[in-house]
């Protein structure tokens, strides 16, 4: 028969082949992706912001997107028909939330209007900058890497509920490198001049149906 002491001493070699079974399953196992979490750039604004000369204010939406482009990732396209992504980088938010704090960082810096709010509050305002963000993302161009940015825009009137322009903004940023850093650096310089371009347009058609209301 069995003793006790040799049921103990069994049990106790199960118990340490399995500590070591475990710990040898543990030491194979992949270790946890190291993410680096980017943001654009501030807003490049030359001069001191300019005093409020539009008597209106200016909301902007965030704008609507695919389920790709609504994601943290920093997305690449290597071939037309092919989505990837950066390894080891993020947004520190869904791509269209980050435009959207972006653009309303540049019209408060920029100055001339009003106010200035984003739909992450409950600020009412004369005017919204909405549309559709159709790229936001790395493509290649004859073998070299650019930021490709496409905003199909609207500002509509909030009181009337209408559209009074609607635009398409596309831009395309070379990146001058292949390294992440270089990266996100030409998507800031892209989002600069996405703001430059929307701006007098916004300024310009938001200008018109107040004349419009004040010639009643």
């Amino acid at each position: 028969m069995i003793s006790a002491l040799s049921r103990t001493q069994n049990l106790r070699r199960c118990l340490l082949l399995a500590a070591l079974a475990l710990l040898s399953a543990c030491s194979v196992l992949p270790r946890p992706e190291t993410l680096a979490v980017y943001q654009l750039a501030a807003p490049a604004v030359k001069g001191p912001p300019r005093a409020g000369s539009q008597p209106w204010s200016l909301r902007i939406a965030t704008p609507y997107s695919s389920q790709v482009i609504d994601s943290v990732r920093v997305l690449v396209l290597p071939q037309p028909s092919q989505v990837s992504a950066y390894g080891g980088a993020r947004w520190s938010d869904p791509a269209p939330v980050l435009l959207r704090d972006y653009l309303a960082g540049a019209f408060r810096a920029e100055g001339g209007l009003a106010s200035v709010s984003s739909d992450a509050g409950d600020a009412q305002a004369d005017f919204e900058l909405g549309g559709d963000l159709i790229a936001f993302q790395v493509e290649y161009q004859d073998g070299a890497p650019l930021v490709h940015i496409r905003y199909d825009a609207a500002l509509l009137q909030v009181a009337a509920n209408r559209i009074v322009a609607t635009r398409s903004f596309d831009i395309r940023q070379p990146v001058q490198g292949k390294e992440v850093p270089q990266v996100i650096a030409a998507f800031g310089a892209a989002a600069d001049s996405l703001s430059a371009e929307m701006r007098p347009w916004v300024l310009q058609h938001g200008a018109r149906p107040a004349k419009a209301k004040t010639r009643r």
